[in-house]
């Protein structure tokens, strides 16, 4: 059953990087399996209200996958750069 980690930003502090973030952790999340779904680009409310400054959901194949990623010796170095320039919610959900 596919997994899906999505990553919701409040706040961004530093986009340069933020960029470097990006650009590093593009390879990782292939290397575990997953396929970024959505990748930033418009967001709209239609109810409540829940604003993200970006959104980013990575399809995995399962949330074992997800979690290895997550864990991993190649992505554990980009989770304070991640932090130190942003504000983000992380949470992992299994789809259907």
């Amino acid at each position: 059953m596919p997994a899906y980690v999505i990553a919701a930003v409040s706040e961004a502090h530093d986009d340069e990087a933020l960029a470097e973030y990006r650009r590093r952790n593009t390879d990782t999340v292939a290397a575990h399996g997953g396929r970024f779904i959505v990748r930033g680009g418009a967001i709209e409310v239609l109810e409540g209200d829940w604003s993200p400054l970006r959104l980013v959901v990575i399809e995995f194949p399962d949330t074992a996958a997800a979690r290895r990623w997550y864990a991993s010796a190649e992505y554990r170095p980009l989770i304070p750069i991640r932090r130190a320039a942003s504000t983000t919610d992380l949470i992992v959900v299994e789809g259907v």
